[in-house]
């Protein structure tokens, strides 16, 4: 009899103590993918208590669901054109199937980081660097669309994927800051040359308004004085209107109509200048010789005289 309650209470131990080991806790975040003799069971377990056959029947692998961040090593990608530059990213990733990602591959994290190297070189690779620079966002989704697609049957869901950094090469930093720099000085030519053009346009309008108006020009001018005379450390020279001489002549009666015909009249010729011989030279008194003077012949008598 008391041989009988010993084996009982060992056998209730034994049970006791299985029972024990056959419980397991799972937290929320979570799954236990449970193999029974080798096999995996329909549907993962958990969270919370959870009980499995001990002593080698039931093997239980935890998969954690929590969204995994990791970094992409730094890469060095040539790209379409053949410029150099060493890009790395950062990659955000989650279970969404813990029985594929227990028994698709052998290490998901391991694969899902190799992906990640290959299809960064391979997609920059067809891309410009000017587009590598610039259209970062629809890069990054295409990654993340490449990178899900490639690790879909691992039970692996790629939700977001970021280039981080992009490393060019002295000599092509030099290059784009000058050609920053060129670019730059083109818009402020164009710019400032649109200024002008505007400008232009409308000092010919104000020619205009002014030509209609001839007071509006004496009343700039008399503006423009203003302007220069509230600075006391310039010196102003004022010319005299036009306007003002016009009032002068209205004034003394000589309209500028008869200044402006006697402007036009041609002036009158003068006379010729009278030239004086220059007087003889002081000296002898020199006689010419005498020139013998033939009077004309008189047909009635015959008588010719020389003097």
């Amino acid at each position: 009899m008391e041989l009988g309650l010993i084996g009982l209470g060992v056998i209730l131990l034994l049970v006791a103590i299985a029972a024990l080991s056959g419980i397991r806790v799972i937290q929320e975040y979570e799954r236990g993918v449970v193999f029974r003799f080798g096999r995996v069971l329909g549907k993962p377990k958990g969270p919370g208590l959870v009980f499995i056959i001990p002593y080698g029947v039931d093997r239980m692998v935890k998969v954690n669901l929590q969204t995994v961040t990791m970094n992409v090593p730094p890469q060095d990608v040539i790209t379409r054109d053949n410029v150099t530059v060493r890009v790395d990213a950062v990659i955000y990733f989650q279970v969404i199937d813990p029985t594929r990602a227990t028994i698709a591959i052998q290490n998901y994290l391991f694969g899902t980081s190799q992906v990640a190297q290959t299809t960064l070189r391979a997609i920059l690779g067809k891309v410009d660097l000017d587009d590598l620079l610039s259209q970062r966002d629809q890069i990054n989704d295409q990654l993340a669309r490449v990178i899900d697609d490639l690790t879909e049957p691992w039970g692996i869901k790629v939700t977001l994927v970021e280039i981080r950094n992009v490393d060019l090469p002295e000599s092509m930093q030099r290059a784009m800051a000058r050609q920053a720099e060129a670019e730059r000085d083109r818009r402020a030519r164009v710019i400032s040359a649109d200024g002008e053009f505007q400008a232009s346009q409308k000092l010919s309008d104000a020619a205009e308004i002014m030509a209609r108006n001839p007071q509006s020009l004496q009343l700039r001018f008399l503006q423009t004085v203003q302007e220069v005379a509230s600075e006391r450390n310039s010196t102003l020279v004022m010319p005299i209107p036009v306007e003002l001489l016009n009032f002068f002549e209205h004034a003394s009666g000589n309209p500028r109509s008869q200044r402006e015909a006697a402007a036009e009249e041609p002036p009158a010729p003068r006379p010729p200048a009278e030239v004086t011989p220059p007087a003889p030279a002081i000296g002898p008194a020199t006689v010419p010789p005498p020139v013998p003077v033939r009077a004309p012949a008189d047909s009635g008598d015959g008588v010719s005289t020389e003097g």
